[in-house]
């Protein structure tokens, strides 16, 4: 399945969208320019590091934060903390080369997803530690054309 095949698969059929209720810690991302939203809830199993052993994922916002939200998800199911991190850098890494609008959607769904490894660990320490919110540094406005 070639790369756009891909996006298409993920826009119309996203992969882990839902609610978990038994999830062992949400964590949120959040855009306070426009008021969208993403949770993320993880079910993680303990080996020598944690391991997010399923996730998924809610989102009020556009079809590129759906989207960024199906991709992420997948990739991190599965996968260790400190591998789930790797994704985040890399991820991060990337949003320098996509429009401000895709950036800030991709941002909003990887800080869900650390919220929600960083909320897990808290709790770990205090059960009744609160969600934790990570609001996206990138500006989605779009920019005026040059003229």
């Amino acid at each position: 399945m070639n790369a756009d095949a891909q996006l298409m698969e993920h826009m119309m059929n996203p992969k882990n969208y839902g609610e978990m209720i038994d999830s062992d810690a949400t964590g949120m991302g959040k855009n306070p320019q426009n008021g969208e939203k993403v949770a993320i809830y993880i079910k993680v199993r303990e080996e020598d590091e944690p391991i997010i052993e399923d996730i998924k994922f809610q989102a009020i916002g556009c079809t590129t934060t759906i989207v960024a939200g199906s991709i992420i998800t997948t990739e991190a199911k599965g996968v260790s903390f400190s591998r789930a991190r790797e994704l985040i850098s890399v991820t991060l890494g990337m949003l320098d080369n996509q429009t401000p609008e895709d950036a800030a959607c991709t941002e909003m769904v990887v800080l869900a997803l650390q919220a929600s490894m960083d909320t897990y660990l808290e709790r770990k320490k205090d059960k009744d530690f609160p969600m934790i919110s990570y609001i996206i540094k990138t500006d989605c406005t779009p920019k005026e054309e040059e003229k």
